[in-house]
């Protein structure tokens, strides 16, 4: 099993390549759907990674794929400017799912 990464620009998919990740740079919605169409369709792939700003340009289909996939798992990394709001990706996330504010 084996993570990829799907990231908006070239420094964060270069430091995930040191560590071993392999993965794409993606700038609009349809490079993102192509992107998350291969990752799916490789039976190896078990996490996906996505920025911030790349969940937010899919953001109703990541959070389908994300419901109705079993695998592989999508998980939001911040992106190079730090801009992360992680926790409250996932206290819109959980409210969006299943309709409760946190």
């Amino acid at each position: 099993m084996k993570f990829y990464l799907i990231s908006d620009n070239i420094d964060t998919q270069m430091g995930m390549r040191l560590a071993g990740v392999e993965g794409e740079v993606a700038h609009t919605s349809e490079e993102v759907n192509a992107a998350l169409d291969r990752a799916f369709s490789d039976e190896d792939t078990a996490v996906v990674l996505m920025t911030e700003k790349l969940v937010t340009l899919c953001r109703e289909r990541v959070y389908d794929l994300k419901l109705n996939s079993r695998r592989p798992l999508i998980v939001e990394i911040p992106d190079r400017h730090g801009n992360s709001g992680v926790s409250e990706a996932i206290s819109r996330y959980v409210s969006e799912a299943i309709g409760i504010k946190l």
